[in-house]
């Protein structure tokens, strides 16, 4: 079997996976939530490992935290936090990824870069403050985080104008998304939509994240 053939079947069987679990977000089919969201960074992880020679570690890291974030958040009642950890460090991960391919004269377009992710966080925040209790804490950090990886990822972008630094640009922008529908879900206004988005841009966003790293790598 062919390495382009084992990259197909691999993409493949990622898409089916997705598919299925979208589908029962939209039908809210927790029985087949339950065992197609955690196939959903572990056949993710094997299109990765297929396509490159060298596979990165910190890749795989934030690919297994993304695992755990989604198995907790399967229940957000009880393992909302546990979820929002993990994910927590999937992005401090992704993070570490995106800042080692900076250059480092960068000082100048950072604040630049940041005021977008900034200004969106602080929106957010200003919408879902009564609600957040003793969780303002957290999502505040986690907010920090995720508009850290926006900006780097923004970064990459102005420093390289590539098909790479495109996807991963757009898919921290679509995680980011995600995460703040996740955010309005739970802390403004619970609508089965935001459900529905959540999963189809959080898979969007980790299936452009790692070919940008494959594409880097290749």
């Amino acid at each position: 079997m062919t390495k382009q053939t084992k990259i197909t079947l691999a993409s493949i069987v990622f898409l089916l996976v997705a598919i299925v679990d979208v589908y029962a977000v939209i039908t809210q089919n927790k029985a087949i939530e339950m065992i197609f969201k955690p196939l959903l960074m572990t056949t993710l992880a094997v299109v990765y490992l297929v396509s490159v020679k060298k596979p990165s570690f910190w890749l795989l890291s934030a690919l297994f935290f993304s695992f755990w974030g989604d198995v907790f958040l399967l229940d957000k009642e009880k393992l909302f936090v546990f979820g929002l950890g993990a994910f927590l460090v999937a992005h401090l991960v992704y993070i570490k990824i995106t800042t080692d391919l900076l250059f480092k004269d960068l000082t100048a377009k950072m604040i630049t870069s940041a005021i977008p992710f900034v200004l969106l966080f602080v929106g957010l925040l200003g919408l879902i403050y009564d609600n957040l209790g003793d969780m303002l804490l957290p999502v505040i950090v986690y907010g920090i985080t995720i508009s850290t990886f926006g900006t780097a990822a923004l970064l990459h972008y102005r420093q390289q104008k590539t098909t790479s630094s495109s996807w991963l640009l757009l898919g921290a922008i679509l995680f980011i998304a995600s995460d703040s529908l996740i955010a309005l879900n739970n802390f403004y206004t619970p609508k089965h939509l935001f459900n529905i988005a959540i999963i189809v841009l959080y898979i969007v966003s980790q299936y452009l994240i790692v070919r940008a790293i494959i594409a880097k790598e290749k």
